[in-house]
């Protein structure tokens, strides 16, 4: 017999070795689709801190700037003329509340006339008076119930946890 008469070697995988490949494929994306959706609710926590901090830094540099006053208004002072912020940064409740930049004021109306939140709302408000986030304690009276808040308080009103178990209105 010659080496013409053999058949010729046939090359690729067998139907078994694909069934692997893609049982181990689906076993690393089971894993890793979790992770992702993880990572991108603990990066939209960290905009939001982050915006936190900005604004409570913007307060403090009016505060200097006035000698010893905080805003005693929305906050719509510090965008004038973007001298210490161009805009109120959106706040970000992920997963929770729709996006929004708008300030609820302790016992003001707001950026909102609708906005009200009283001397003792900030206890169980929870975005829910026209969707504002944003809250600014104007006031040196204490709420009536709730955290204990003093004036130039900024926070998050939201009553639901970050990624790591933290309540937003703590912050």
């Amino acid at each position: 017999m010659g080496t013409r008469d053999r058949a010729p070697a046939v090359s690729g995988f067998t139907l078994i070795e694909l069934m692997i490949v893609v049982a181990i494929i689906g076993i690393l994306a089971a894993i890793a689709i979790p992770k992702f959706a993880d990572l991108l609710r603990k990066s939209q926590d960290g905009a939001t801190k982050g915006n936190l901090g900005n604004i409570r830094s913007v307060l403090s540099i009016y505060y200097a700037d006035t000698e010893g006053n905080f805003p005693s208004d929305d906050l719509a002072c510090l965008t004038v003329n973007a001298k210490y912020i161009a805009a109120i940064p959106a706040a970000r409740s992920p997963s929770y509340h729709p996006e929004k930049s708008g300030v609820c004021v302790g016992q003001l109306s707001g950026t909102d006339s609708n906005c009200r939140t009283g001397l003792g709302a900030p206890a169980a408000w929870d975005g829910q008076v026209n969707g504002m986030l944003w809250i600014y304690w104007e006031t040196d009276t204490p709420p009536m119930m709730g955290p204990v808040r003093r004036k130039d308080d900024f926070w998050l009103g939201c009553t639901h946890t970050d990624t790591k178990g933290t309540t937003w209105m703590s912050y």
